[in-house]
């Protein structure tokens, strides 16, 4: 089913932006109704003394995709790695501002990083797999570390079939499972990243440009999958390809200079942006 493009009269069209949502994948309305997943509130992130995320507040709601789309440069990247505590990995960098998940502030006094982490996977824009570990091993690093107590040897095989299979990736591997992961294709070795993330049933994954380095037919792969994946978990998607944004998503987030210009359900977004500055990059007039 394809997303309505139909709006107000009077609206501003924008036109070539929104494309048919991928052919497999069941349509879903967003709705402003949607309990959030992810909360950030009055959120920056500095590099030394530079901010590049400045006073961001927004909410993503629960089982859908929230896109975040801009220039490049324009803090897309550190927005997202805000979000599961990985931009105060790099050196000289801090965060101020709040950010929740389902609830739970993960900047709060005593809250732990690698805690948060196994609540919020991420998926980067090159695939990265471990280059020494078979297709099975990849899939169950994340598990060894994540696990409370050791899985069964039955459990841990039950566990890496499932998220081969929610990544997409099931069947085209479960022949191969012990072979080196480097032998398969990148649009294979970036599933089997979501895989790996998928593994310890995070409640919230993020994708980081994830299509930017494959073919257009392993980018479609890509977008059927995070289609589905809202059905049982919430996606944050950094894109630069705004066509990939209006296919997959359900709200998206546009960023200016480290800052939200506009955040909205998608098709209103790309059809009848309600800031200039939306309207102009969607249009490219920048950018």
């Amino acid at each position: 089913m394809q997303q309505s493009t139909e709006v107000a009269p009077g609206a501003r069209v924008i036109p070539n932006v929104v494309a048919p949502r991928p052919v497999a994948a069941p349509a879903r309305e967003a709705s402003t109704a949607d309990k959030p997943a992810v909360i950030a509130s009055d959120l920056w992130a500095y590099f030394g003394d530079t901010a590049a995320v400045k006073d961001v507040s927004f909410a993503a709601p629960a089982q859908a995709v929230t896109a975040i789309i801009g220039p490049s440069g324009c803090g897309k990247s550190t927005l997202l790695r805000c979000l599961n505590r990985m931009h105060e990995t790099a050196p000289n960098t801090r965060v101020e501002g709040k950010v929740e998940i389902l609830g739970t502030s993960i900047y709060g006094e005593g809250t732990s990083a690698t805690v948060v982490r196994r609540h919020v996977g991420m998926v980067f824009q090159r695939p990265t797999p471990f280059p020494t570990m078979s297709i099975r091993n990849n899939v169950a690093a994340g598990l060894r570390v994540a696990a409370e107590r050791p899985q069964s040897r039955a459990g841990l095989q039950d566990t890496i079939e499932e998220a081969l299979k929610r990544a997409g990736l099931w069947e085209e591997v479960k022949d191969r499972l012990d072979d080196s992961a480097m032998a398969l294709s990148g649009g294979q070795q970036q599933r089997l990243c979501i895989a790996r993330a998928l593994a310890i049933r995070p409640r919230v994954i993020l994708l980081d440009e994830p299509t930017a380095s494959l073919d257009p037919l392993s980018t479609q792969k890509i977008e059927e999958l995070v289609y589905h994946l809202r059905e049982t978990v919430t996606v944050v998607i950094v894109t630069h390809n705004m066509q990939q944004a209006a296919r997959v998503s359900d709200r998206t987030a546009f960023l200016l200079v480290g800052e939200l210009v506009e955040f909205a359900a998608t098709n209103a977004l790309f059809t009848a942006p309600k800031d200039p500055r939306t309207e102009a990059y969607i249009t490219g007039r920048f950018g």
